[in-house]
This record gives C-alpha cells, sequence and structure tokens, in this order.
C-alpha cells in the first residue's frame, strides 16, 4: 500500500476570524484560505511545515447542501451551527488510486476519486484531488485521503516561498499529536492500522488504557477512553514559555502546547 502521513485536520467554526484571532493574541499565525467555490465552504489554515490546521466554515448554505461526494461538507452542514467540533484528520499519499483499490477490498464505501480546488486570498487557485470514506468505526468517523500535485519537497518549498510556511511568533511549534476519544482505543487503533498500513507503535504516553499509531516521523494518532467517539484534542510541541503548558479551545476543540 502507498505510504500515508498526516496532511492536516478539518475544525468546523461557524466564524472563521475567531480562531484567527485567537491564534495571533497567543503568537500563533493563522490566516484566510479562500473559498471552495464548488462546495460552498470556505477556510482559515494554519501552517506547522507540511501538516497544518483547517477551520472549515460554511460560506454558502444552499451549495453546500447540494454537494454530493463530500462527507466533509455533509457534515459541516449537520454539525454546524450547533457542534464546532474537531472533524477529521486528514491522510496524505503519493498514490491516490493504490489507496482507493486497498480500501475498497477492505469494503470500505468510498466517494469517486474527486478534484479540489479553492481561490485563496491572492486569487491563486489552489489544486489536489481527494477521496473521503463514509461511514465510521464505533462511531469515530475516518479520515479522507489526499493527494497533491506537487511531491513534499517541492510542495514544501512553495509553501516557504509563498510565505504562507513562516515561523510562529511565539516561537518554535510541531504539531505532534492528534488525540481520540474513544470507547474501544484497541479496537479502534487496530482497525486504522490494518486499514491505512501506520503502525501502532504502542500504548501512548500519559494515559491508561491507550494507544497510539505512527503518523508522521514525529507524530502520533493516539485513542483513549471517553464516550465521544471523535477527534477532540490537538497536541504540540514548544519552545514557547508564552504557550507551553497552555491549552486554547475553540468551539469544542483543544489544542494543547507541551
Amino acid at each position: 500500500m502507498a505510504v500515508l502521513k498526516w496532511d492536516h485536520l478539518v475544525h468546523y467554526v461557524n466564524d472563521l476570524d475567531q480562531p484567527v484571532q485567537l491564534f495571533a493574541e497567543h503568537g500563533l499565525t493563522a490566516f484566510r484560505g479562500g473559498s471552495h467555490k464548488d462546495w460552498g465552504t470556505y477556510n482559515a489554515l494554519s501552517y506547522f511545515g507540511l501538516t497544518y490546521l483547517e477551520f472549515l466554515g460554511i460560506e454558502n448554505l444552499e451549495l453546500a447542501r447540494a454537494t454530493k461526494h463530500n462527507v466533509v461538507v455533509r457534515d459541516a452542514v449537520t454539525l454546524l451551527p450547533e457542534h464546532e467540533v474537531l472533524s477529521r484528520v486528514v491522510l496524505r499519499t503519493d498514490d491516490i488510486e493504490a489507496v482507493e483499490a486497498t480500501l475498497r477490498q477492505a469494503g470500505l464505501l468510498l466517494s469517486p476519486v474527486i478534484d479540489g480546488r479553492r481561490l485563496d486570498d491572492q486569487g491563486r487557485l489552489i489544486e489536489w484531488r481527494m477521496m473521503t470514506i463514509d461511514g465510521d468505526f464505533q462511531g469515530l468517523v475516518y479520515p479522507f485521503i489526499i493527494q497533491w500535485s506537487q511531491s513534499d519537497e517541492e510542495r514544501l518549498d512553495s509553501l516557504n516561498a509563498a510565505g504562507i510556511n513562516q515561523p510562529h511568533p511565539a516561537g518554535k511549534m510541531d504539531m505532534a499529536g492528534a488525540v481520540f476519544r474513544v470507547s474501544d482505543p484497541a479496537a479502534a487503533a487496530s482497525h486504522w492500522s490494518e486499514l491505512f498500513g501506520i503502525p501502532v507503535s504502542g500504548p501512548a504516553d500519559g494515559f491508561d488504557g491507550s494507544y497510539s499509531l505512527k503518523a508522521g516521523d514525529q507524530q502520533m494518532f493516539e485513542f483513549v477512553t471517553g464516550e465521544e467517539n471523535r477527534l477532540s484534542r490537538i497536541v504540540f510541541r514548544t519552545d514557547s514559555p508564552q504557550l507551553k503548558g497552555q491549552t486554547l479551545t475553540v468551539g469544542e476543540g483543544e489544542y494543547v502546547f507541551e
């Protein structure tokens, strides 16, 4: 199976400016990304190398309601405005057709591989290919899969050159982990490991009865006991005295700095 890495995550919000302002107040760079004109959504972004946060809102409710083959938009319509929750992690591949074949063989319900695009705040067209996975495992929704038109190295160079990936004023910052509160951590971790070829690296430090998957070079998906059956917390490693030990809350999602 093609190698899958943690690309980004989606957090549903009603007001894109709220997380941008909150991050700015704590020395973190976030900015308006642009509009998904085909889907009726728009976003704000915060980059930490190639892994980033996407705050996603509904710009055109009628268009969002009419969108097909995209469970991310469908769920935004269902959950907003009441629940500003962390939605899904997104896995990056360089061979989306190979991933599609593997997941279909596993019996998952997949969207077609669709073309995605948005205009950034400078009017530049950003394009990718993606595939969403319907359904859930014991209530936990699946990641979706994305393939960019550039290699990781080329894309990082482009992000740096465009000033999109830039140092955060507060200091060095790395996205270290995503925490999923689920009713059966062992089963959820094992299921994702088998589906996505992400190795189980053992119980997660600091959590009893928890399991973790290696999602990137220094990144972990941690499955801990909880009734929510969803992504609930993002963990950062930082050298910032201002942020170390702090938790920022956006809607129902937590951003923890260690």
